[in-house]
């Protein structure tokens, strides 16, 4: 391997780039997890293009190469395809370089590895379009736990006569205390998150999925059982039944 970027996904980014036929980097949803894969804000899985180096065993500068080659005009490919994805921009590197990278959306991967040729080569390939359907499931499960939320929070309306701000955040930490064992801001203090920081982008699929479910019951369990520490007992419950974890 050339460059141990798999200890280094916390880039920093700039985003400017004098040509009109790419986009600029985009903000990320979900942030850039081992792999160098992450979620945009449009809801769309990316992935770095030095990671694909280290994943097919080549320097990064080739990869930059094969890209440059691939979207030259005399290749066929359009620039509405070209513009949703591949996104050129700049990190900084460990020695306050600012360097070159591609951002790739899936069929921008896909369009990329077709040249890459071999036994090894096709394993990368199967393991990315892996960590790709992992990346998309994750942000669905956000989403989904996204459009729930105004659900919740219209049941605590529902429930208190004058909600306080402490109703809100009480009902978001007894689903984050058992999903994850502690609050939200505890969650944010261990991960370095600034205060106020959602902390469901940083979540797994599997910690998406659950806080997903169990959002879903306490909003059906509120009207019927008002009382916070019964419903507590009942998902407490519920969790250790579906998830085999034991209190």
């Amino acid at each position: 391997m050339h460059n141990n970027l798999f200890n280094n996904t916390n880039i920093e980014v700039i985003s400017k780039y004098e040509n009109s036929s790419v986009t600029v980097c985009p903000k990320q949803l979900i942030p850039m997890n081992k792999y160098g894969l992450f979620a945009d804000t449009n809801e769309t899985a990316r992935v770095d293009s030095r990671f694909i180096a280290q994943a097919f065993d080549k320097h990064h500068d080739d990869v930059l190469r094969d890209l440059k080659n691939l979207l030259k005009p005399m290749n066929g490919l359009s620039n509405d395809f070209i513009q949703c994805n591949f996104t050129f921009t700049f990190y900084i590197d460990s020695q306050g370089q600012k360097l070159p990278c591609y951002q790739l959306t899936r069929d921008g991967f896909i369009m990329l590895i077709m040249r890459y040729t071999g036994a090894k080569a096709n394993h990368s390939k199967e393991l990315y379009i892996q960590h790709f359907n992992e990346m998309e499931e994750q942000i669905k499960v956000l989403r989904s736990a996204r459009i729930e939320f105004p659900m919740l929070t219209e049941q605590i309306q529902l429930i208190h006569e004058n909600p306080k701000s402490y109703h809100y955040s009480n009902e978001c930490n007894l689903i984050n205390r058992i999903v994850l064992g502690i609050s939200a801001k505890k969650f944010r203090e261990k991960n370095g998150l600034k205060k106020g920081t959602s902390i469901r982008p940083y979540l797994s699929s599997d910690q998406l999925k659950q806080v997903d479910t169990l959002q879903k019951i306490d909003i059906g369990l509120m009207v019927g059982i008002p009382s916070y520490q019964e419903r507590k007992q009942k998902l407490e419950w519920y969790y250790a039944k579906i998830y085999g974890i034991k209190d």
